[in-house]
């Protein structure tokens, strides 16, 4: 069996992406065409399917990490901000649409909540599950 690590990130992101886009793990809000991910963000993202993205990506970041809270994501997220003709300052990205993702999955029953030592969320045995399934029908394909 082939871990989360040996896999590659891109490809593991767009199929995560799929499956979650397909089988209503999580579901865009009508608000997240109008939002900015950011601060340091000028417009919304162009993608229409960005939000399936994301909460692959946060899925992830949670099942690599260990316990991870919205604050370490928000940081791993952000990006820099144009200041003009000042030097470029890190900005952290939004929260709201972080927390919306981790609430999604958690009522997936894919995350929760950790009991012990960091806060955050921890993956459950039914996201290693899924988790396992897409990684065995990547390598499947290829």
């Amino acid at each position: 069996m082939i871990s989360i690590k040996e896999t590659e990130p891109k490809k593991l992101v767009d199929e995560l992406a799929k499956e979650m886009a397909s089988g209503k793990i999580t579901e865009m809000p009508g608000w997240a065409i109008f939002v900015k991910t950011g601060v340091s963000r000028e417009r919304p993202p162009e993608d229409p399917g960005w939000w399936y993205q994301r909460s692959a990506s946060i899925f992830r970041r949670i099942c690599l990490d260990g316990p991870v809270g919205t604050e370490r994501l928000r940081t791993y997220y952000g990006g820099r901000k144009s200041c003009g003709v000042a030097p470029h300052r890190s900005k952290k990205a939004g929260g709201k649409i972080i927390r919306s993702i981790l609430q999604q999955l958690e009522n997936a029953g894919m995350i929760k909540k950790a009991e012990t030592g960091r806060k955050g969320r921890v993956m459950t045995a039914k996201g290693q599950k899924f988790m396992n399934s897409i990684i065995k029908n990547m390598v499947k394909g290829q």
